[in-house]
């Protein structure tokens, strides 16, 4: 979309922050504005707009992205949203591991996804099953209880970025503790590369490099996990 707009600034009204485009607020596509009761979250917006050049670039705008979210699938969709997450506590990356074949991957997976299985056994109480099978898991029902209370607890800000990093990442034991500030975007990152960085090693990508296409998966991920932490921290005080 070309640019439209010369001036970006923001505006308050009854208690929530506004970007405005040339005095008029910027819109969702439900036609709701986009607003939020953080100053500090939409100054950042108004940057994101204010930085377009002559074409407006949404891959650009993360946090309006998720702030957008939030605003028109959260806040309408959010019970289906909730069924989908809880899927992922039986099909979590973290619990399928490798068999002895090719050796070394399984260590691998070991060494990056225990210590956050841990992390879940001591933050909920509750242990989680691991296979090298191909069978589904079922997890134990006090883990989906208890993962399940507390995902209904959380305030939509939090439960949006819950939302987006369970799906990217494939855990939703990473994305749990990410919404805690337990691990970090690099961390989750790596967590969800170990099979890719396990094989790049053996296909000595090292000094091939990676295909352009994995590259541009890669950077949008990284890109993505980075709004979404900036995304909590500016928003931390009004969701917790």
């Amino acid at each position: 979309m070309k640019k439209f707009y010369k001036l970006v600034s923001t505006h308050k009204e009854g208690g929530l922050y506004q970007v405005h485009l040339d005095g008029r607020p910027v819109k969702c596509p439900s036609g709701k504005a986009l607003s939020h009761p953080s100053e500090k979250l939409v100054q950042a917006l108004m940057g994101e707009w204010a930085a377009q050049g002559e074409t407006i670039d949404p891959e650009t705008m993360p946090l309006t992205q998720i702030l957008t979210t939030q605003i028109d699938r959260v806040s309408r969709e959010r019970k289906a949203m909730e069924t989908a997450l809880f899927k992922y506590l039986d099909t979590d990356l973290l619990c399928y591991r490798a068999g002895d074949d090719p050796p070394g991957q399984r260590e691998a997976q070991e060494t990056a996804w225990n210590p956050w299985l841990g992390w879940f056994e001591k933050r909920f109480g509750e242990t989680l099953q691991t296979t090298n099978d191909l069978r589904a898991l079922t997890q134990p029902q006090t883990a989906h209880d208890t993962v399940h209370i507390h995902i209904q607890n959380l305030q939509d800000g939090v439960f949006t970025i819950l939302g987006i990093i369970t799906p990217l990442s494939g855990s939703l034991v990473l994305g749990l503790a990410f919404i805690e500030g337990a691990i970090t975007p690099d961390q989750v990152y790596e967590c969800a590369h170990v099979e890719e960085d396990f094989k790049g090693k053996i296909y000595n990508e090292e000094l091939y490099g990676r295909a352009p296409l994995e590259e541009k998966k890669d950077a949008a991920m990284r890109r993505d996990l980075e709004a979404t932490a900036l995304f909590l921290m500016l928003t931390e005080s009004k969701e917790r």
